[in-house]
Parts: structure tokens; C-alpha cells; sequence
């Protein structure tokens, strides 16, 4: 039998924004339902933004795709989700999960975002309960005029919290 050498591995990115039609695009809900909007950036380890990742945002019937622009940036509009049942009759906190694609990496990446407004809840959550405390702010949305902000970072100071699913 003849040896045949192992398919090298490749990363999942970049994405390229006219390659990636998706009839929904950053919105997760139709227009004039209770918006909010969530923006960010996408940043390497050394704080760069990442012009070419690609994030998924999804929460019960939510779903939404989106691809950074030059500056890592990145929108939703959704609506704020309800709280969920957790394991042992226990009740997740508000959050969206995001998913993130992105040059470098060999898998995607999975996080959650929090709300700010929510902090009984947030104390309560069963994951955000296994996350060390200083780490914890990293997935919580912070509070800006006419939006949340949600900056993800890939490695480094302040990187996100990701979770292995």
C-alpha cells in the first residue's frame, strides 16, 4: 500500500466581503421590531484590527451574519433576547452567542455577549459563574449612545473569553 503524506491544515480565514453573500446580512430581526444595535471591533493580540474575519451572532430564532470591514469593525441590529433555562432548573442570563472566523485560526472561535443591564442576572448565570472574575467584563457589552459595544480580541491583554463547545 502506498504512503501518502497527512493534507496540511489551513486556517478558516480571511473572508473576503463580496464572497460572502447572505440574504439576512448584520440584521437578525426585520426592521421596525425592537432594535438594538451591537458593534465592535475584531483585534489581533498586538491591539490591530482584523480587516477579513467573518462573526455570526444567534440566539434562539435570531441569526445574523456579518464580515468586518478595513477597520475590524463590525454591526447587528437584533433584539434583546429573554432569559434561558439553564441546567438543573437554573436561568441563563440574557446573552447572544457569536461565533468568529477569522485568518490564523485553525478553528472558529465561541463567546457569548452579556448585557450590561442585566447584572442580577449576569451574577446568577451559570456560565459567567465558571469564568475567573477579572475575566468576566470581556464578555459583557458596554453601555454607548445608540449601541452596545463588543470589541473581541483574539489573544492578548484583554483578550475575550472564549469557550471550547
Amino acid at each position: 500500500m502506498a504512503r501518502t503524506a497527512p493534507t496540511p491544515s489551513q486556517t478558516v480565514g480571511p473572508f473576503f466581503g463580496f464572497a460572502l453573500p447572505f440574504a439576512g446580512g448584520s440584521d437578525a430581526i426585520p426592521s421596525g421590531q425592537r432594535e438594538l444595535r451591537i458593534e465592535g471591533q475584531v483585534l489581533d493580540g498586538a491591539g490591530a484590527p482584523i480587516p477579513d474575519a467573518l462573526l455570526e451572532l444567534w440566539q434562539g430564532e435570531q441569526f445574523a451574519r456579518c464580515a468586518t470591514d478595513v477597520e475590524g469593525a463590525f454591526h447587528f441590529t437584533a433584539s434583546k433576547p429573554a432569559p434561558m433555562p439553564g441546567p438543573d432548573g437554573t436561568v441563563q442570563a440574557p446573552h447572544f452567542s457569536l461565533t468568529v472566523f477569522a485568518r490564523g485560526l485553525l478553528r472558529q472561535l465561541q463567546t457569548r455577549i452579556y448585557f450590561p443591564d442585566e447584572t442580577a442576572a449576569n451574577s446568577a448565570d451559570w456560565v459567567l459563574a465558571r469564568v475567573e472574575p477579572e475575566r468576566r467584563p470581556t464578555l459583557v457589552a458596554r453601555a454607548e449612545p445608540g449601541a452596545l459595544r463588543f470589541d473581541v480580541r483574539l489573544q492578548g491583554e484583554g483578550e475575550t473569553v472564549f469557550f471550547a463547545l
